[in-house]
């Protein structure tokens, strides 16, 4: 037995009944979680990392974060963090994640798993764990306790978005699954580790329910305005049908009435003014006459003039 399976055997035992030999028990290596930005737009600090180092030993693996203990399928017994300096993360970090080694004890029922997670089939990991940061990289704000209104992915003025786990308090278990957060570790992470509504749940609950309110009364605002100008060309009952249908219209469907109701009243007013200037082209006599038509005043004192002239 080589000098490091003795070790290896020796810290597994820790957590067996009796010692187990090397030919009872599968070993096996996994990544648990890394510092890189995953699919979820989310990624571990280093103090996150570290903190996981200790509490992930010891902890159980089953599948799909089932938490049946049924579903227990092997253990974790040693893990630390490393780096690989000839990877920079997203962010420009050197790459750091948490290895674990863990077992299975060697019996018929496990033999075909042992088989795939030899053949890569049984790869990807994920894990279940507490955090009490969720830190935003634009502003700082721990968004488990309040939101920024940043999105995540998107960049301000060059800066990518992203949140930074922080405060790791607790790990749960650790999980097969076939689609990973993280694309190298394979990792979702499941904040609390429970059913119940966490604080950034019940966050996004308020600031929707915020969004809702806001967007009921600019539809409100909206449909005053559709209503106003299904009138522009007189209480007609049409216009009246128009407008009365638009309280069982939504804020999409009120924009695109708006929009056609425009189009309308400029299309009224461009053939009212071609109306009119072609009706000052056809009677330009007509039109001119009236312009100098003589005020009654005037002629009454040009026929006082005439009168004195005959007199003379």
């Amino acid at each position: 037995m080589q000098k490091n399976d003795s070790e290896m055997l020796a810290a597994l035992n820790h957590f067996t009944r009796r010692a187990h030999t090397l030919e009872e028990v599968y070993l096996f290596d996994l990544i648990l979680c890394d510092n890189e930005i995953d699919r979820d737009g989310d990624c571990f600090s280093e103090q996150a990392l570290k903190a996981m180092q200790k509490l992930f030993v010891g902890v159980t693996g089953i599948f799909d974060h089932n938490l049946k203990s049924g579903n227990q399928t092997a253990r974790i017994f040693r893990t630390e963090v490393l780096t690989d300096a000839s990877r920079r993360t997203k962010t420009g970090q050197p790459y750091q994640y948490l290895k674990a080694n863990a077992y299975m004890v060697r019996t018929n029922a496990n033999a075909d798993l042992i088989r795939e997670i030899d053949a890569g089939i049984k790869k990807e990991a994920s894990i279940s764990c507490a955090a009490s940061e969720q830190i935003c990289s634009i502003c700082g704000t721990n968004r488990l306790k309040q939101h920024c209104g940043h999105i995540k992915g998107r960049s301000y003025q060059g800066a990518l978005c992203y949140t930074t786990l922080d405060g790791i308090s607790d790990a749960y278990e650790w999980s097969f699954v076939a689609v990973p957060a993280q694309k190298y570790a394979g990792v979702t992470k499941t904040l609390g580790g429970s059913t119940a509504a966490q604080p950034e749940t019940k966050m996004l609950e308020r600031a929707l329910e915020a969004a809702s309110g806001t967007l009921d009364k600019l539809t409100d605002a909206l449909r005053k305005d559709v209503i106003r100008l299904c009138y522009r060309g007189g209480e007609t009952a049409c216009a009246k049908a128009l407008a009365d249908s638009t309280i069982h219209m939504d804020a999409e469907a009120l924009l695109k009435l708006r929009q056609s109701l425009l189009i309308g009243a400029q299309a009224q007013s461009e053939r009212e003014a071609a109306a009119a200037k072609a009706n000052s082209q056809l009677y330009p006599q007509k039109n001119a006459a009236s312009a100098s038509e003589p005020l009654p005043a005037m002629d009454e004192f040009r026929m006082h003039r005439k009168k004195e002239g005959d007199a003379r």
